[in-house]
């Protein structure tokens, strides 16, 4: 059987007439009584009484419109599952990060804007290595990653910019530079002869020694960044990190002091595919995109 039999059925169901139930549906009476016979000719039993004056349904036929109803439901609701993930209402979206971009505020505000217009479509996050992250979301094993540029990308990825931020230096608090008063910025050639605890990001690391014309003498990359911080406190080097940290990573023993000159600036993007096919991604991908500047 097929939908349209189950259709036919329920508009003689409801009316128990078949003039009525004909123009219900915009086929004729004839069309109608022949959609009906073929049904009870592939079930083998009569599901209505008919009589010149009226239209009745068997036993067989109570118990026949009780399961179509179900079936029409179900398809109704199928139908519009289909339609709503069509425009994106309903999904599920895999999305990558980087602890900075949580710390910066940026991806709480992005989810809660999209979980605002689109609260069906479930959202899976993780903290991902930010090494990683382009090459998951080229391959399809994340959808999108919040990370911190410049970054290489697949020639499948692409990225869009939403927030700017700028580094500073995060200084043991028992060491010279660290006891130096907070209003005072560090002159990046003062960094030279320290050692660098790397971030997800060292791009800010490398831009200092360079502005500082030195060579970096390169420490562990921890991965997040209360580790990167926590490893400071600990004397073992100095960081560069994004400004957004100093009010959200506050740890005994770490100061954190401007760098002087020009601001050597950092940011969050976002990566995704250029040829996006899933209507859930592309949704979130049209509420970050019109930020491109």
């Amino acid at each position: 059987m097929e939908l349209r039999h189950f259709r036919c059925f329920a508009a003689v169901a409801e009316n128990l007439h078949f003039a009525r139930a004909a123009a219900q549906i915009g086929i004729s009476p004839p069309a109608l009584t022949k959609q009906i016979q073929e049904i009870e000719r592939l079930l083998e039993v009569r599901l209505f009484q008919r009589t010149k004056r009226s239209v009745a349904l068997t036993s067989a036929g109570e118990i026949f419109w009780a399961e179509a109803r179900r079936t029409l439901e179900q398809a109704a609701r199928a139908e519009e599952a289909a339609r709503r993930a069509g425009r994106g209402e309903i999904g599920r979206i895999e999305i990558g990060y980087v602890a900075s971009a949580a710390y910066s505020g940026l991806l709480q505000t992005e989810i809660a804007r999209f979980r605002q217009t689109y609260p069906d479509v479930k959202l899976n996050l993780s903290e991902t290595h930010m090494d990683s992250l382009p090459q998951l979301v080229g391959d399809g094993g994340m959808d999108l990653a919040f990370i911190r540029p410049p970054m290489d990308c697949p020639g499948n990825v692409t990225t869009v910019n939403l927030l700017s931020d700028r580094w500073v230096v995060a200084l043991a608090e028992n060491t010279a530079l660290g006891q130096t008063p907070a209003t005072v910025a560090v002159r990046p050639a003062e960094l030279a002869g320290q050692r660098f605890i790397l971030p997800e990001q060292p791009a800010g690391a490398l831009e200092t020694a360079r502005r500082g014309r030195f060579v970096p003498i390169l420490g562990p990359r921890p991965g997040g960044l209360v580790a990167v911080i926590t490893l400071v406190s600990l004397g073992e080097g100095v960081a560069i990190v994004p400004a957004s940290v100093i009010d959200r990573v506050c740890m005994p023993g770490v100061v954190y002091r401007e760098i002087s000159g020009k601001p050597a600036l950092t940011g969050i993007a976002v990566a995704y595919r250029r040829h996006e096919k899933s209507p859930a991604v592309r949704a979130f991908i049209k509420q970050i995109t019109p930020r491109r500047k």
